[in-house]
């Protein structure tokens, strides 16, 4: 029952949500923008509204396995082991030959179920680095890096530390073309899009 719970974590994981919602507007999101499924590319082809309710989606990814794992009383380790499934099935997706997402959203509902403290501190850390920089990219490999410190100040060295480990450098390796353009200075900004529009 546990390695079950497991796969099917993973393939809940491996739901593109951002595609889908792509194709019912006509619009294949690899294929156009930055070719990511995620919410900040599918924000950007299909407006906000849209890039919302896949943030939501892919964050009820990483949330609900975990949460149905501590709801039939798993043991914690189990519970985790769903969160990281789901994290990789958002990252490799078996539905599209393992080339998934960048993983922040699922991050996302991981530690909303796992450390909503430390998740509100990220998020804070993410939103002040987009207002200051306006790059998504940059807010989301600096909340992934405070990620592990912060539940280690909180919770110690625990599974929920490791964890966040595990899902920060994911994270960071699945962000390395963005860090490629970020040092070049070719990176998108939401603030130059912004200047273009006034």
């Amino acid at each position: 029952m546990d390695y079950f719970l497991i796969i099917i974590s993973y393939l809940v994981g491996s739901i593109p949500f951002g595609l889908l919602l792509g194709k019912l507007a006509g619009i294949d999101v690899r294929r156009d923008g930055s070719g990511n499924i995620g919410a900040t590319n599918v924000s950007r082809l299909l407006g906000k509204k849209i890039g919302a309710v896949t943030l939501l989606l892919d964050a009820g990814k990483g949330l609900l396995p975990m949460a149905a794992a501590g709801a039939l009383q798993f043991e914690q380790h189990i519970v985790m082991l769903c969160g990281a499934a789901a994290f990789i099935g958002h990252l490799f997706p078996l539905y599209l030959r393992f080339r998934g997402g960048k993983g922040v959203a699922t991050a996302l509902g991981i530690f909303l179920y796992l450390s909503p403290l430390a998740l509100l501190i990220c998020a804070t850390a993410f939103f002040a680095a987009v207002f200051l920089s306006g790059f998504v990219s940059l807010g989301s490999l600096m909340a992934a890096a405070l990620m592990p410190v912060v539940v280690f100040f909180h919770q110690g060295s625990s599974s929920c530390f490791y964890l966040a480990v595990f899902v920060s450098l994911l994270i960071w390796i699945k962000h390395r073309s963005n860090i490629i353009r970020l040092m070049h200075g070719e990176e998108k900004s939401w603030k130059k899009k912004k200047e273009s529009e006034v």
